[in-house]
């Protein structure tokens, strides 16, 4: 058995894996579009070659932003005619790892009630296994939704003002006051083991790199100009989504993630968007219910399978008592 990246002259073979499980994949159209975007690269594609060097036994392919690291696994495929399909994925994922330095979450697109359809459960089996073996142990389910214009636009109390601003600076702050005692699963992750300010600052650039306009932010304050919270109409590669919406601490429990959200969906629908697609956390009842209200339908699952957050130890002090990690 032999791993690899590809590279461009794989592209042909790489077109002929096939995925016909009931389950999200880098299909032709997919890879194509997303190789010239450079959603895809070569680099970030991973092949397990038998022998000869020449037939595709497995691949996985990463996806990110142009130019910038794999953020996560978008399609993990095996040959029929493996032996043992969960041993060849978790072999060909530990090699791909190890290359990139570090483990991008697995995320996997379903219909709602998944475990309910054999063909789809077991499609997600083995690659579940597969994943668990090669450090991908953290798992998390989040609800999709999506607003349509046949849907009436959610009014606005007018408690709230919005403004842009152009220096990232005031996001970044706005975006570290709203991470504290967040439901969200990911910025939870990430403090565990960074600092608060570097992680709103990672958030703040990775929301710059997407699709969406970096004109489209907003700040909103209370009519006493008070902070309240963050509202970023966005988009990605299949169009327009909420992005980015949180209240700060002092200002919650009144409601404000109704006011953030509408002015979210105003937003795009003055564009004349005709959907708006957004996702949440299954254990995130707040916002979902906030999605539910302004008339988003939930329309499928996100599978997301991550690493654990790894805490690196602090140097011991010279009486060799360890110091406490800071986790933010």
């Amino acid at each position: 058995m032999h791993f690899r990246p590809a590279v461009e002259a794989d592209l042909d073979r790489l077109l002929g894996c096939v995925v016909d499980e009931s389950i999200s994949w880098a299909h032709p159209d997919r890879l194509l579009s997303f190789l010239e975007s450079g959603n895809y690269r070569y680099d970030h594609i991973w092949l397990a070659l038998a022998e000869d060097g020449e037939e595709i036994l497995a691949r996985a392919v990463w996806w990110g932003f142009p130019g910038g690291k794999p953020l996560a696994m978008d399609c993990l495929y095996v040959h029929p005619s493996a032996d043992d399909r969960v041993d060849l994925a978790a072999g060909l994922l530990d090699h791909a790892h190890a290359a990139f330095g570090q483990r991008p979450a697995y995320h996997v697109f379903v219909s709602n009630g998944w475990r309910d359809n054999p063909k789809a459960a077991a499609a997600i089996a083995w690659r579940w296994e597969a994943a668990g073996r090669a450090g991908l142990t953290e798992e998390l389910e989040r609800l999709r939704y999506e607003w349509t214009a046949d849907e009436p636009v959610p009014e606005s109390p007018d408690r709230l003002v919005f403004h842009g601003d152009d220096d990232d600076e005031a996001f970044v702050a706005a975006f570290r006051r709203v991470a504290e005692g967040t439901l969200d699963y990911s910025t939870r992750q990430a403090l565990v083991t960074m600092d608060p300010e570097a992680q709103a600052r990672e958030d703040v650039n990775d929301y710059k790199s997407m699709p969406g306009d970096r004109s489209w932010w907003r700040l909103a304050y209370a009519k006493d100009g008070d902070l309240v919270g963050v509202a970023l109409p966005s988009a990605n590669n299949g169009g327009p989504v909420v992005g980015y919406l949180g209240v700060v601490p002092e200002h919650r429990g009144h409601g404000y993630v109704d006011d953030l959200l509408a002015e979210i969906t105003r937003f795009h629908a003055e564009r004349g968007v005709q959907r708006i697609a957004a996702d949440t956390d299954m254990g995130n009842a707040p916002m979902a219910r906030a999605f539910e209200r302004a008339g988003y339908r939930n329309f499928a699952i996100r599978l997301v399978l991550s690493a654990k957050p790894e805490i690196a130890a602090e140097p011991a002090e010279p009486a060799e008592v360890e110091n406490p990690v800071n986790a933010g």
